[in-house]
């Protein structure tokens, strides 16, 4: 029991004279700058004062490019984009040059957001795909990728979706082009999609 207490009391005793030794500490400092006065902005050397960061350009969309992608159930379906599940796609834009689209269809632009539509409803997709270019639009993003799938599934319809997705991205004002990605990166069930600058 005295063991316990000893053991208190030390505990206290330490306590104490830390408690102490950070109240002279504070004082000494006090006393060593108590005449001392801040520099006015003008004197301190350009080095030493961060500059104030500069608020970033926020690209703003004309109304005419408001909205971006219409309903796929208010407008009727492109009749000549009805494709096959092997069929790879490609579009682009009157003005995009031959070698800017041999460059996305060698995938030699750097891909910079994808999505991914696998198993989703049509609705889904276009709420999907709405949002998503609307995001790398204000992100200024470039190239993407959106994979479609081929629609094996599809039966006796075809490729529902990629159908879907090739009608909205030529009627969407922001896309340029696009085109089918290589092999490696999903071949005729994705897509390279160039956005405007």
């Amino acid at each position: 029991m005295a063991s316990c207490l000893q053991a208190t009391i030390l505990q206290h005793m330490r306590k104490r004279d830390e408690k102490q030794a950070v109240g002279e500490d504070v004082q000494a400092f006090r006393a060593a700058v108590r005449g001392v006065k801040p520099l006015p902005e003008s004197a301190v050397p350009a080095g030493l004062v961060k500059p104030k960061p500069r608020p970033r350009k926020q690209r703003r969309t004309p109304p005419d490019e408001a909205a971006t992608l219409p309903s796929p159930f208010d407008t009727a379906p492109l009749a000549d984009v009805a494709t096959l599940p092997d069929e790879r796609l490609s579009f682009r834009r009157a003005g995009i040059q031959d070698q800017v689209m041999k460059r996305l269809r060698r995938g030699l632009i750097p891909v910079e957001a994808e999505i991914d539509l696998h198993g989703v409803t049509q609705q889904i997709a276009w709420d999907l795909l709405s949002e998503f270019l609307s995001g790398c639009r204000d992100r200024q993003q470039r190239c993407i990728r959106v994979i479609h799938g081929k629609g094996y599934r599809s039966g006796a319809r075809g490729p529902v979706l990629k159908t879907a997705v090739n009608t909205w991205l030529r009627r969407n004002h922001d896309v340029v082009a696009f085109t089918s990605a290589r092999a490696i990166d999903g071949g005729a069930g994705a897509l390279y999609v160039l956005l405007r600058a």
